[in-house]
């Protein structure tokens, strides 16, 4: 079935008209500032799709509100594949943790096709006495409520991660927020918390310098850089699974014909072999699947989200 799909993509890139592709400069909108992980994604992707499309892709941040601002101006644009979001699993977290949102992810978008995606790993200051995930479990059991963990701030994946595996292994710790990644990995290093979730080159350097220890990672196999940490299925915790993936969406009514060549167009990008290659150094792997996956994949992280924030309580900033 996925050889048939890339031989249709391939066969709609190669007889592009003006129905597969949009006729004028696509933008990539980003709500996130410069520099981080969807943004570095969207400026990956974008040289490669512009190639493929015959057209100028250029990225446009729009960042503030939790990534809102880009959501809404996307979901009410033209929908004719010149505007276009790129961005990650909060546009589904957002349904659940901000009230009386002026889109629905759901109803006001097409997805396209997920980009790449790359998994978090659990991680531990190395002083701490726990040296498998099994052993940190027994640790927070012995004493609930005394350890605490870091994020990169209330309603990100980090710690909507934790209070995941919270809700499905029984423990009970503190969430200690941060503003972004860098300050709560400090804030492990320097032992003012005991664990945090993180993606993989964030991480990296502190695990190969022994200031940190990784326990378990959250995707559905081993990562590529890291092939020594168990998933959290290896280790003894089920339904823990978060992929952070980098994903791109339209407007709701855009063609189902545009979608289908944006999809192929995103899908060669992704598995270009110069692509793959980047996309290894920051710990990613290449996905590019159907606008069908993408949206199945966009209504159960909606449905789990809109649990793990229920049962939290967790608010936005």
């Amino acid at each position: 079935m996925r050889k048939l799909f890339f031989l249709l993509l391939l066969v709609a890139l190669q007889t592009g008209n003006a129905q597969t592709f949009p006729n004028r400069p696509v933008r990539l909108v980003v709500g996130f500032t410069p520099g981080g992980g969807v943004d570095i994604a969207a400026r990956t992707l974008a040289p490669r799709l512009s190639e493929l499309i015959g057209q100028p892709v250029i990225v446009d941040n729009k960042p503030g509100a939790g990534t809102n601002i880009a959501n809404e101006f996307v979901a009410r644009s033209a929908p004719d594949g010149t505007t276009l979001l790129v961005t990650t699993s909060a546009v589904a977290i957002n349904m659940a943790l901000y009230k009386n949102l002026a889109f629905d992810t759901l109803r006001d978008f097409t997805a396209v096709s997920i980009f790449s995606e790359s998994p978090n790993i659990l991680v531990v200051n190395s002083k701490l006495a726990a040296a498998s995930m099994k052993e940190f479990l027994e640790m927070a059991r012995a004493n609930p409520g005394k350890l605490n963990y870091s994020s990169a701030g209330s309603g990100t994946t980090q710690h909507l991660s934790a209070e995941l595996l919270k809700l499905r292994t029984g423990i009970s710790m503190v969430h200690v927020p941060y503003k972004g990644t860098a300050p709560s990995l400090t804030a492990l290093i320097a032992s003012e918390v005991d664990m945090t979730f993180a993606n993989i080159p964030a991480i990296l350097q502190h695990v190969k310098s022994g200031r940190l220890r990784p326990l378990a990672s959250t995707g559905t196999r081993r990562a590529e850089l890291m092939p020594e940490v168990p998933t959290m299925k290896e280790a003894g915790v089920n339904g823990v699974e978060v992929t952070v993936w980098y994903g791109v969406l339209a407007p709701a009514a855009i063609p189902r014909e545009m979608v289908a060549g944006l999809a192929g167009a995103v899908a060669r990008a992704a598995h270009d072999p110069e692509m793959r290659k980047r996309l290894a150094e920051q710990g990613a792997e290449p996905v590019g699947n159907t606008s069908e996956e993408f949206g199945r994949i966009l209504k159960d992280e909606v449905a789990k989200w809109s649990e793990v924030v229920k049962v939290s309580g967790a608010r936005a900033d």
